[in-house]
């Protein structure tokens, strides 16, 4: 079972790795996947992603006290407003314009009534 956690939590690692530069995808919800994962599996694992000088904060912030830092915060609102952009200038029908409004501005304001980090 170890090695189904560790595979899981690599493959969250990954993708969070490709949300980086993808805007599209994520990156911190993978952090707190492979976080989840690796603490199930290996303690060196779990400890390398959390003093990890890059992602490490953004993991012990959540874990602490749900705060999410005010750069990220920044990232996810021009990340949101790109997606939806392109959606826009793509002409996609206004149902899914109006899909993506209701959710991308449900997750804006989650992300914005966090505490910051």
């Amino acid at each position: 079972m170890q090695f189904i956690w560790a595979t899981l939590g690599l493959v969250c690692v990954a993708l969070a790795l490709i949300g980086v530069v993808l805007p599209l995808l994520p990156t911190v919800p993978f952090l707190l996947l492979a976080a989840f994962f690796f603490a199930r599996s290996s303690e060196r694992l779990h400890t390398w992603l959390l003093t990890h000088r890059l992602f490490g904060p953004m993991i012990v912030d959540w874990q602490q006290s749900g705060a999410i830092r005010p750069g990220a915060k920044k990232a996810a609102t021009l990340s949101i407003a790109a997606v939806f952009g392109l959606s826009h200038l793509l002409s996609a029908p206004s149902h899914v314009l109006a899909i993506q409004a209701v959710v991308l501005g449900g997750v804006l304001i989650f992300i914005w009534t966090r505490p910051n980090g």
